[in-house]
């Protein structure tokens, strides 16, 4: 509970960052994606395994988008800073998004990433980003969130192309 009341009070302290009501918009959803996974884990009282696995895709999505920021440099299309490339609000809204859909299944997860790429689109609109940045950003995101994601119950379907094999992989949990 704490988590969630500190996300509130940055998300309260990011909005007067925002330049437009479009921006404000993809700063409030980009932080409700991960609070909301968070959530969710509690809701299903799913508190170690779901929890832990989303804070490994979380912190493993950062650290990627943060040493990439680190060691590209790249201008904002705005000019206010050096730090476009990737787009860190993209990165973790697919991660959050990805998590809900690998562990609760795709009636959740259709909403999730609508809403993901809508925060993808705020930050191109709102010239924080180039499309390039946040294609890169939201395939981290959505990488971190698959590779550490396992299914809260029932079964996963994940299609398969690897070196002339296709297929699909099932699995689940009971």
């Amino acid at each position: 509970m704490k988590a969630l009341v500190a996300v509130c009070l940055l998300s309260i302290s990011s909005f007067s960052w925002a330049s437009s009501d479009l921006e404000t918009s993809g700063d409030v959803l980009h932080l409700l994606l991960p609070a909301t996974a968070l959530g969710a884990t509690l809701w299903y009282e799913d508190n170690y395994d779901g929890s832990w696995q989303l804070m490994r895709a979380a912190v493993s999505s950062r650290l990627i988008v943060e040493g990439l920021k680190y060691g590209v440099s790249k201008d904002r299309p705005d000019g206010s800073g050096d730090d476009s490339f990737p787009s860190g609000h993209t990165s973790d809204s697919f991660m959050a998004a990805t998590f809900i859909q690998q562990r609760y299944g795709w009636q959740y997860g259709l909403p999730a990433y609508a809403l993901a790429s809508y925060v993808g689109y705020t930050r191109v609109a709102s010239d924080q980003h180039y499309l390039e940045d946040v294609l890169v950003g939201a395939a981290i995101g959505a990488l971190a969130g698959w590779y550490f994601s396992e299914p809260y119950q029932g079964l996963t379907v994940t299609p398969l192309a690897s070196q002339g094999v296709y297929g699909l992989y099932v699995s689940g949990q009971f």
